[in-house]
């Protein structure tokens, strides 16, 4: 069983789907073209997420490929580790898929996935020699000069990425809140703080391209502490 939270950045709302079962379709997507377990790919967590976007892109892609896409990787937990420090895995919008297929099969993929013009990065293939990657990314990098990495996060801040520091905070000891929600509150805004005075960085609350380079980078891979939340 696991708990999905869903944000919509439309409405700029976190949705709570509870005691979803593994082999029952992703809300949002299409039939059943892609199931929790699909979804969860190696992660033991039972909390995921993801967002609304990720899940019409998805949509838009296996209605163009015409057939099922096998997901090798989707959603990860930062302290789960398995990719870079800043990786959108951990945010849930991304797949890297067809690692059972044929490399035609990858290429067909990888073209329609580009062409449905949905995600925010499809991996070129040169990059990917045994998979297809592509990834549903949001709001501007915190971090100058590159397409990757998590936005600036502040107080009233809400989404996947709000998630994922909430996840790190906690796992590293600094408390959040009893739930991961993805609302960057009061809690979370004083446990990024007390991260911050421990780290030497400028306890303001915001986390901007220093905290998250320290923080992902202490927390990326350790496995789960006594103190991480779901």
């Amino acid at each position: 069983m696991a708990r999905l939270l869903v944000y919509d950045a439309y409405e700029n709302r976190v949705y709570t789907y509870s005691s979803l079962r593994e082999n029952d379709p992703m809300p949002y997507s299409t039939g059943r073209t892609l199931t929790v377990r699909e979804f969860r790919g190696k992660s033991n967590s039972p909390v995921l997420w993801t967002t609304i976007a990720a899940m019409e892109a998805w949509n838009l892609t296996r209605r163009k490929y015409g057939r099922g896409i096998p997901v090798g990787y989707a959603f990860r937990r930062i302290w789960e580790g398995g990719h870079g420090t800043r990786s959108q895995h951990y945010a849930g919008v991304a797949f890297d898929v067809g690692q059972s297929l044929s490399q035609t099969q990858r290429t067909a993929i990888y073209n329609a996935a580009r062409s449905t013009g949905a995600w925010g990065y499809v991996e070129p293939l040169s990059q990917t020699p045994t998979w297809v990657h592509f990834d549903r990314r949001y709001g501007t990098p915190a971090c100058r000069g590159t397409t990757a990495g998590y936005p600036i996060l502040r107080r009233g801040s809400r989404g996947c990425y709000v998630m994922i520091l909430q996840d790190a905070l906690s796992t590293l000891g600094y408390q959040t809140g009893n739930r991961i929600d993805g609302i960057f509150g009061s809690r979370t805004e004083e446990a990024l703080k007390g991260f911050q005075r421990r780290t030497s960085l400028r306890a303001d609350g915001v986390c901007g391209c220093n905290s998250w380079k320290k923080i992902s980078t202490a927390v990326l891979g350790v496995g789960r502490t006594k103190t991480t939340i779901d």
